[in-house]
């Protein structure tokens, strides 16, 4: 089998760290692996196949000899170095939002849009933690009865945010716990005890810059503009995963047995949904798992072809790590 050599952007950040993971626990064939990151991190080690590899500095000629670059540093490295990659011979795959609405980059769910992957030129994008996972379960529905209309709420995790948001709540809620007061490390307000419905910045139109990368990678993914997305995302005091409460309107009904069983066809979906018997997705049991997990199927109430439904995804994983090595992996199948 061949082998390649495979860079990872911004190694020893949370979600760099779980693509060499995701590389290793997938048995990736990879030739050597290439840590890259700021100067600030030179020096660092990284675990990959029971070797302890040093971090390099992250600059132009890094991708000398590169057969894949995994991008995850953030969107203003994307747009400083991807060019430099593909200039190599590299292909990018970027877990950044920079490149998701180019024209020219195609923004791939391998489960959903893998074609997609045979026109590009030399970047990928990864899509938004969120949106990887719902339009997995979208898929489906869509193929087999057109949606419409899409309402979306998220209870996002606070992994999404970094390494320092998780360590600030955990310490957050040792001090509410222990009734002391604790200022508030990654975000604007406390998020232990409590929820924040914003996540980025707010936009014009009152939506916030999340809520509207969901919007539009939600129809670039599933090819249809027509479709009516909005969203409102919530970060929540949970450590990891992401939940997504959505409501779908198609323009052919579809019955909830007939959603559930396409559903149980679909690629990378596991579905949980006997309410009776209190199975259904929860963050604590998708966290460190691949799979997107969707339950609480039943039709909905306010629109006649309603359907709606809740949903879960490890976001380190689906929703970036994984994702972004799929595409690798799918491009190498085919």
């Amino acid at each position: 089998m061949k082998s390649y050599v495979v860079a990872v952007v911004g190694a020893t950040g949370l979600v760099g760290t779980e693509m060499i993971q995701t590389l290793e626990r997938r048995k990736f064939p990879v030739k050597k692996l290439l840590p890259l990151a700021s100067e600030k991190s030179k020096g660092k080690q990284v675990r990959f196949n029971g070797q302890s590899i040093a971090v390099e500095v992250l600059n132009d000629d890094a991708f000398a000899g590169v057969d894949y670059a995994l991008f995850s540093a953030g969107g203003s490295v994307s747009e400083r170095f991807a060019a430099s990659a593909v200039r190599h011979g590299a292909i990018v795959i970027d877990n950044t939002s920079f490149f998701r609405m180019h024209e020219d980059v195609p923004l791939v769910v391998p489960e959903v849009n893998a074609a997609a992957l045979r026109d590009h030129n030399g970047i990928i994008a990864n899509p938004n933690c969120s949106t990887a996972q719902l339009v997995v379960a979208l898929k489906p529905i869509h193929d087999a009865a057109q949606i419409t209309r899409v309402i979306i709420s998220t209870y996002q995790a606070v992994s999404g945010a970094g390494k320092l948001a998780m360590e600030g709540l955990e310490a957050e809620t040792k001090c509410y716990v222990a009734g002391e007061k604790s200022m508030p490390q990654a975000f604007p307000y406390p998020i232990a005890f409590n929820l924040i419905p914003q996540i980025d910045k707010f936009q014009d139109n009152g939506y916030t810059k999340e809520e509207m990368k969901m919007v539009q990678e939600t129809k670039k993914i599933l090819g249809d503009s027509s479709i009516l997305v909005t969203a409102t995302c919530v970060r929540v005091p949970v450590l990891n995963s992401h939940s997504v409460s959505v409501t779908v309107e198609t323009k052919k009904k579809l019955t909830v047995l007939e959603c559930r069983t396409l559903l149980e066809k679909a690629p990378g979906l596991v579905v949980q949904d006997d309410p009776a018997k209190g199975v259904f997705p929860m963050p604590i049991l998708a966290s460190e798992t691949d799979p997107v997990y969707v339950g609480r199927i039943r039709e909905d109430l306010a629109f006649e072809n309603g359907l709606s439904m809740w949903i879960v995804a490890d976001n380190l994983r689906k929703g970036a790590a994984l994702n972004a090595v799929q595409i690798a992996e799918t491009m190498i199948q085919n």
